[in-house]
């Protein structure tokens, strides 16, 4: 028995016990559900997906009836959930890049807002914020006849906000690559302001001409074939808006609401990123005769980034997620939908249950993928 006091035989003999009794639970748990599922008649398999839902989606990126299947409600509730979720992620991003540098103003109101806008929103549950937003915010808006106009054909009731919809002609696809051209020639024009700034030490700021240029080429081309694209601007009818596009308060407090939320992480994430970078650091940029503004576009913020990025990803993944307690206002994303719909309607729980899990579960690891490879890539070489 001397053998067992070898740490390898020992660490694989638990190991192979460990995983014995792993799959023999596991087996016993499929065997027990499938003798349960017999007993009971349910019936198994994913042919339902081809069978007609017979119900309707009140939001949906492609088109959608009552005749189309519970594979295409399947299609419209994973667009839906990733529609929210971007648009979530984009804006979480921008106000809580904003937010955590605020905390660190040496001005007493905008660090004092900050503070407020991360204590107030982080520590209230995200549900309850959701059905604020919803339920008393939007909610108490004007009928469509009193609508709120905001210009440009831009209307907001408590049916929701609606806007033109834009139409493009032949043509506007060169005005669509005109526009990748442009982003083309500020990235190029950053990196030589960048690499002169490192050889020469002299900065020179681009920002209003990457501006100029993001808008002034697209504009001309766009002028130059004639102005190839029109608008559905939305136009009251009866009780309410017709034509444009209309985003559904059930949206507008969705998105809007894991937007603040998940800023609140993404700020308290910048701000302790800015903090760990070492004193020295913004000692020595101000001492080269950087500005503030400069040590902090150079210098602090390309090292907090690094340090922030880690928790940053997690909050997108959570937003992802976050995304399902819209079946408690009712937006149409794939919970409500089709692990809500869907599964009433069929009974198939294993199998819907197994896909909206498994979306789930794909999307954060293409997520967690993608951004880990960018964090990668950020990491100082050398290390």
């Amino acid at each position: 028995m001397s053998f067992f006091y070898n740490k390898t035989v020992r660490a694989i003999f638990f190991q192979f016990v460990i995983v014995t009794l792993l799959v023999i639970s596991l087996w016993f748990m499929l065997t027990n559900l499938f003798i349960n599922i017999d007993a009971r008649g349910i019936k198994t398999g994913f042919e339902f997906l081809n069978e007609r839902a017979g119900f309707e989606i009140s939001e949906s990126p492609i088109p959608f009836s009552s005749t189309s299947t519970y594979f295409d409600a399947f299609i419209v509730g994973i667009s839906n959930t990733l529609y929210v979720s971007i648009i979530a992620i984009v804006f979480s991003t921008i106000i809580g890049v904003i937010i955590g540098i605020a905390r660190l103003s040496k001005i007493f109101l905008v660090s004092r807002f900050a503070w407020a806008y991360v204590e107030i929103f982080r520590n209230i549950p995200l549900l309850l914020q959701i059905l604020f937003w919803y339920n008393v915010v939007l909610a108490s808006l004007p009928s469509p006849k009193k609508s709120i106009e905001l210009g440009a054909d831009m209307i907001l009731n408590n049916r929701g906000f609606s806007v033109p919809r834009p139409i493009m002609e032949d043509g506007f696809s060169f005005v669509i690559l005109s526009f990748l051209a442009a982003i083309v020639m500020v990235i190029y024009l950053s990196r030589r302001v960048k690499k002169k700034f490192e050889e020469t030490g002299k900065d020179t700021f681009l920002l209003p001409w990457n501006i100029l240029i993001l808008i002034a080429v697209p504009f001309l081309v766009y002028l130059l074939l004639g102005s190839p694209l029109s608008f559905d601007d939305p136009t009251l009818k009866g009780f309410n808006y017709e034509g444009g596009m209309t985003y559904s308060p059930e949206f507008l407090a969705l998105a809007f609401s894991l937007s603040i939320y998940t800023a609140t992480f993404t700020a308290e994430a910048v701000r302790s990123g800015i903090e760990a970078v070492d004193n020295g650091q913004k000692e020595a940029a101000i001492d080269l005769g950087l500005s503030k503004y400069e040590a902090l576009k150079y210098v602090i913020l390309p090292q907090a980034i690094r340090i922030a990025m880690p928790p940053i990803i997690s909050q997108f993944l959570s937003v992802v997620k976050n995304s399902s307690l819209a079946t408690a206002i009712g937006y149409p994303e794939l919970v409500t939908i089709f692990g809500g719909t869907a599964l009433n309607q069929t009974g198939q729980a294993i199998e819907i249950i197994l896909m909206t899990m498994s979306v789930y579960l794909v999307i954060s690891l293409l997520i967690s993928l993608v951004l880990n490879y960018v964090n990668k890539k950020m990491e100082i070489k050398g290390r």
